[in-house]
């Protein structure tokens, strides 16, 4: 539809255009666009006909002002590029989509300054709830979150104090539960590759586990690969090929999250290593990647769609059994054994 030649396009739209569009007063059109149940129908459409022809997008900042409250989720994720964050957002998305609430994301790069500096610019919208990934934080990014008067999800991690509310799961206990798998196949020689280190805490927390549920056993961790840069299926092959060179008597590699370890087992069937007789392979994250792999890797899912409802649930006031905030939720993950696992 042609723009109407009384709108001025550069400048921003009021409720007068809107008025003047539709034939009915500014405090009506204000009435329609605020879903007040005083209006006619017929009123109504015509109001909400003229304003989408227009373009105009209602100022909730301004009506705002009273509550001091806007009708947004900031949600702070360390990575866009990250596999696993696509599907915490979509839980996020599926919950809010019906009540009014919208989130906003800011990434941190997984560097603390970036995190203090997102929330920083989040909290000065005044939103009306923070997820955020993690529970490690800068003293000053604690302090404004606890201070935030609003409701604080902390999603991914139980292992730690919380600010408010967190959902996620244990990841020293997954840790635990991949060396009890790796030692009742058998393996002896295990190796670990980890990405983002050390600014991933979570893939910290799992080589903990992990090195504590070997050390019940009586082994020590035989070799170890650090990589500061993020996740490609290129880096788990060099990551895999350098691990290998230097410690060839290895019998088991885990991997910080299953992108660098399917390079891994790219890279080992491509060298005709004997996968998983000779060397044991395992991920982490159970991502849809691994169902294209010619074998499927050893996995843990990491409950991220469950993550991403739970704490929107709680955010919107909405959660099935009545959590509001302060709550602590522990999900528990699934190991998947794959085909890089004796059995």
């Amino acid at each position: 539809m042609a723009q109407d030649p009384r709108i001025d396009t550069r400048r921003p739209l009021t409720l007068r255009d809107v008025s003047e569009a539709s034939g009915v007063s500014e405090m009506t059109v204000s009435r329609v666009l605020r879903s007040r149940g005083d209006v006619s129908q017929a009123t109504r459409e015509k109001v909400l006909t003229a304003a989408r022809n227009l373009g105009y997008v209602p100022n909730k900042i301004a009506g705002a002002l009273a509550s001091q409250r806007v009708n947004l989720v900031a949600v702070v994720i360390p990575s866009l590029s990250n596999m696993v964050y696509p599907e915490v957002m979509t839980g996020i998305s599926q919950i809010l989509e019906h009540t009014g609430l919208q989130p906003v994301v800011g990434v941190t790069h997984y560097l603390p300054e970036r995190e203090e500096s997102v929330l920083y610019e989040m909290l000065s919208w005044r939103p009306s709830g923070v997820i955020l990934a993690g529970l490690e934080h800068t003293d000053a990014a604690r302090a404004m979150l606890e201070n935030a008067g609003i409701p604080i999800v902390e999603a991914m991690d139980v292992d730690g104090v919380a600010v408010d509310s967190a959902v996620g799961i244990s990841h020293r206990r997954a840790g635990m539960k991949m060396a009890e798998a790796i030692l009742a196949a058998g393996y002896t020689r295990i190796g670990f590759l980890g990405t983002m280190m050390p600014y991933d805490h979570r893939a910290r927390k799992r080589l903990e586990g992990l090195e504590e549920g070997l050390a019940a056993a009586g082994i020590t961790l035989a070799d170890r690969e650090f990589y500061s840069g993020g996740s490609a299926l290129l880096k788990g092959r060099e990551m895999t090929e350098a691990i290998l060179a230097r410690s060839p008597d290895l019998d088991f590699i885990y991997y910080s999250n299953d992108m660098i370890g399917a390079g891994g087992l790219l890279y080992c069937l491509e060298k005709g290593i004997d996968v998983p007789n000779s060397l044991g392979l395992a991920g982490f994250n159970g991502v849809e990647l691994l169902q294209g792999l010619p074998r499927r890797l050893a996995t843990m899912d990491a409950c991220r769609l469950e993550i991403g409802r739970t704490s929107a649930q709680i955010i919107a006031g909405i959660h099935p059994n009545g959590l509001i905030g302060g709550e602590r939720i522990e999900l528990t993950p699934k190991l998947e054994m794959g085909d890089t696992i004796r059995r």
